[in-house]
């Protein structure tokens, strides 16, 4: 048979039970906190995911619309580059290079490569850097039949005799004393 409880101890159970109930209502309010902290978290986190995802497609965008106008300005960057060349002779200093000739057109290297891919019959621009050392040569070669060889070498920016005498010997076919004995028989 249940035993039966006093008033004393009901009114006793009864404050344990309120006590509990507080304390659940109490440890329901922080978890309900809890929750809704991270509800935030999760929707912020879902916007910066569908933030960094729009900012990956303009930048994806933004690039491809750099390489198109890359491409459409490469007349003017050769025409650039010409008057540069033209001007300053950077190619004579030995020291010359396609690294060079980027930072004197103010572009990164691979850029320069893609324009001479696009706009000149040199494969490279080292290729465009010798064509221009080997063409002053030859003016040398014509204009100041005083000067020696290594003179002719060291004025075009050539790094040594021999590699200016296999540049004119692959341009013209002959070696550059021939060339110039070729010059003075027609004078």
């Amino acid at each position: 048979m249940a035993k039966e409880l006093t008033k004393e101890q009901l009114q006793e159970e009864n404050a344990a039970l309120r006590q509990e109930i507080e304390r659940l209502k109490d440890e329901l309010i922080r978890l309900v906190g809890r929750n809704l902290d991270l509800t935030e978290r999760l929707e912020e986190d879902v916007e910066l995911r569908r933030r960094t995802e729009v900012a990956k497609e303009l930048l994806d965008g933004n690039i491809t619309r750099q390489r198109n106008a890359d491409l459409q300005d490469d007349p003017q960057l050769m025409a650039l580059m010409e008057l540069k060349v033209e001007s300053d002779l950077p190619y004579k200093d030995p020291q010359f290079n396609a690294k060079a000739l980027a930072e004197l057109l103010g572009v990164s290297h691979e850029r320069l490569i893609k324009l001479f891919r696009h706009q000149t019959i040199h494969r490279t621009p080292d290729a465009y850097i010798d064509n221009l050392r080997t063409l002053y040569a030859l003016k040398l070669l014509r204009e100041h039949s005083n000067y020696t060889i290594a003179v002719v070498a060291e004025e075009a920016g050539f790094a040594n005799v021999r590699t200016l005498q296999r540049r004119i010997q692959d341009a013209i076919g002959m070696t550059p004393v021939e060339y110039r004995l070729m010059l003075t028989r027609d004078e």
